[in-house]
């Protein structure tokens, strides 16, 4: 393996930042999900994550720098410094000098071979690994990439409906996202493993849901408004209309009579409810009259059936 500095695409002394920024530009280029046919691809990912993981290693990273550690994060024998199992089931180990003296320690020797490596390195042990030999055989877990965030806004029908989107993460990757009630009324969506890449795997995704204004819906809880102009005649003869509602337009019976401000209920026409169910349509009704209608002119001015009733009576005057 080539120099871990080398192997990432950066100076001996770069930081923290510059290794990190190299390495998530490799593992994009050369990650296994974009290299199914290309082994070569995985063995160089493999390469640059663990070139990342040994230097974004602050104790291990030095102990490379000083030339203790090799490419793969094991120590270095100095000195020509060896070792071979003795035929008791001991460690032997033997220096490299001609005419070097051997030193055996058996089954029952009480030497303990890990302050060995601590006269030669110094101080190095560390409680993480079983071995005792610390930074040498235990390797920390590695970290995973980076969460990533999403802003999604969506129209209010595909909101009340629960439509699913569409989507095209930052990696390229295009996936259908299935929209839930929670995600509609305020709570971010989590998408595990699909973060930025990291030697440990990649981290998660969360994607917080914008509904879009509408222009003649509004939305009162898990309810819709709609404002619904009809005309003089359909409200006092009474009438059967067509009306738009979040998933398409539907027939409603205007009753005969009705007035201004009156407010009728399509069952289960809102949006989807947290824990199961949807809301409802209210739809409040608005008259309309022409603005030069002669012949209502004449008629309401020949009306005086209604004269006496007061219908502000209720506001006290």
């Amino acid at each position: 393996m080539a120099d871990l500095y080398t192997t990432l695409g950066v100076a001996r002394g770069a930081d923290e930042a510059t290794i990190k920024k190299a390495y998530r530009k490799l593992a994009k280029e050369l990650h296994p999900d974009k290299n199914k046919d290309n082994p070569k691809a995985t063995a160089r990912f493999n390469e640059v994550t663990q070139a990342y993981d040994l230097l974004m290693d602050k104790d291990k990273r030095a102990q490379y720098d000083r030339g203790e550690l090799d490419e793969q994060g094991n120590p270095k024998m100095p000195f020509g410094f060896g070792g071979q199992r003795s035929g008791t089931g001991g460690f032997r180990a033997t220096r490299g000098a001609p005419g070097g003296d051997a030193f055996d320690f058996g089954d029952a020797a009480a030497a303990d071979f890990g302050d060995i490596f601590e006269g030669i390195f110094g101080n190095s042990r560390k409680s993480s690994g079983p071995s005792g030999f610390g930074g040498f055989g235990a390797r920390a877990k590695p970290n995973k990439g980076a969460d990533a965030a999403y802003r999604l806004a969506i129209d209010f029908e595909d909101a009340a409906a629960l439509k699913a989107q569409r989507i095209t993460l930052s990696s390229g990757k295009t996936i259908d996202l299935k929209i839930s009630a929670e995600a509609v009324g305020g709570t971010p969506m989590r998408l595990a493993g699909q973060g930025e890449p990291g030697p440990g795997g990649p981290g998660d995704a969360t994607v917080s849901v914008e509904v879009k204004p509408h222009r003649f819906f509004t939305r009162d809880g898990d309810d819709v408004r709609l404002d619904l102009p009809v005309r003089l005649d359909e409200a006092v003869l009474g009438a059967r209309i067509k009306l738009p509602t979040v998933e398409g337009a539907v027939m409603m019976t205007i009753p005969e009579g009705s007035t201004s401000g009156k407010v009728l209920r399509l069952k289960g026409r809102g949006f989807h409810k947290r824990g199961g169910g949807r809301g409802d349509q209210l739809v409040t009704l608005m008259i309309d009259l022409p603005a030069d209608d002669e012949a209502l002119k004449q008629f309401v001015e020949n009306w005086s059936g209604d004269e006496a009733r007061n219908p502000r009576a209720n506001l006290g005057v």
